[in-house]
């Protein structure tokens, strides 16, 4: 009877029972609400991406415009003088004077320095005179020729020596004109000893100082002389481009050209295209050109580099939008027009364009409301509501929109 007393005492007693299958039934009836409570949150429909697909988004548009364009192409170039002269000694000597100053400013012909010419005088005094010895020594043989032709015609002296009369005659006359050349080299070094600005230009630092002995190997020269009134800017222009300059600049006298300063992007200079390259360089596949500026301020320094606007064509009432308006696609160009109260996606053909316009030469026409902010969420026949114009933070910016 134990073990059977030990059962039921493991066994629960009815009241025990029937509680345990009332907390059961609760639990499943709340797992279901819970189950139906979640099946009604999750499908019912949200208002707020309704709202904001009906929303106008607002953007900032700018009006097309015609205007008569200069197009210009942004290049790198180098200032180089028209004339650069090392000034180098053309006989060995000592160098006496220099009469300019590091940074003066030289015409032609102005004397800037000497040398030593003490030797040159010599040879000089030298030459002329074995020319005056050999000019003596020519009359008395004409005179010695002349009386032997003279016996000649009297057979009284024989032939021999008037050939030989003859013969000394030409001898010497070969000796003169040695002579007279060597009196002209003379001269030559001598006119060496006074060193003449062969161009106008500005000093630059000298290498050497009076009493030092200069030589014609000298690579270093004694001062060097840069023109800097006019100046030229030379620039390399990229193959592609180089065809249309040449064509437009060949109906003109010369293609104009700007200097911008690289700093503040201020024009500083205007000059005109004088040369093109007569080959493409290999390296680089673009052709070296020139172009020439008056620079009486002295503000292009030789060496310096520049930015240069070059002109390559003119566009004349040109349908005109902000550059930042056109977008591109796998399909091409393109803007948002804005058409009532919708944007409107149009394809549009680019003529020309620089870092703030682009000229438009199919697709809208001029008065023609473009969007320039507010892109990111526009699509074919968005909704749009335009804003006063604000200035732009940035060429995707959507921000400093007011609602």
């Amino acid at each position: 009877m134990a073990p059977l007393d030990e059962e039921r005492r493991d066994l629960p007693n009815g009241r025990s029972k029937r509680r345990w299958l009332a907390i059961l039934a609760t639990a499943v009836v709340v797992t279901s609400t819970a189950g139906a409570g979640i099946m009604i949150v999750s499908s019912r429909p949200s208002a707020a991406p309704v709202a904001a697909a009906t929303a106008p988004v607002p953007v900032q548009v700018s009006l097309a415009r015609t205007d008569d364009v200069r197009h210009e192409l942004r290049l790198v170039g180098t200032v180089l003088p028209l004339n650069d002269v090392v000034i180098r000694s053309q006989v060995d000597g000592i160098l006496s004077e220099l009469l300019v100053r590091e940074g003066d400013i030289v015409r032609k012909g102005d004397l800037i320095a000497t040398i030593d010419d003490r030797l040159f005088r010599s040879a000089l005094q030298a030459a002329q005179g074995q020319l005056a010895r050999n000019q003596a020594l020519l009359r008395a043989a004409e005179r010695e020729l002349e009386r032997s032709q003279r016996l000649k015609s009297m057979n009284a002296v024989a032939t021999a020596i008037v050939d030989q009369r003859q013969s000394d005659v030409e001898q010497l006359r070969a000796a003169i004109a040695i002579d007279e050349a060597n009196v002209g080299t003379a001269q030559v070094n001598l006119s060496f000893t006074r060193i003449y600005a062969p161009a106008d230009g500005r000093v630059g630092l000298r290498q050497l100082d009076p009493g030092n002995n200069v030589r014609q190997s000298d690579t270093a020269g004694i001062i060097s002389i840069v023109q800097t009134n006019p100046i030229s800017v030379v620039f390399n222009v990229p193959q592609q481009q180089l065809s249309q300059l040449e064509r437009y600049t060949a109906g003109l006298d010369a293609a104009s050209v700007a200097v911008l300063n690289r700093a503040a992007g201020a024009e500083v200079g205007r000059g005109r295209i004088t040369a093109f390259d007569n080959r493409i360089g290999g390296t680089n596949g673009a052709a070296r050109v020139r172009a020439q500026f008056e620079n009486e301020a002295g503000i292009l320094a030789p060496g310096e580099f520049v930015s240069v606007s070059v002109e390559t064509g003119r566009s004349n009432q040109a349908v005109v939008v902000p550059k930042y308006a056109v977008r591109l696609s796998m399909d091409g160009n393109f803007v948002f027009r804005v058409a009532g109260e919708t944007a409107e996606r149009v394809p549009v053909e680019i003529g020309y364009s620089n870092d703030d316009i682009a000229v438009v030469t199919k697709g809208i026409a001029a008065g023609d409301q473009i969007v320039t902010d507010g892109f990111s969420r526009l699509r074919e026949k968005t909704p749009v509501r335009v804003l006063e114009q604000k200035p732009r933070t940035g060429p995707e910016s959507d921000m400093g929109l007011s609602s």
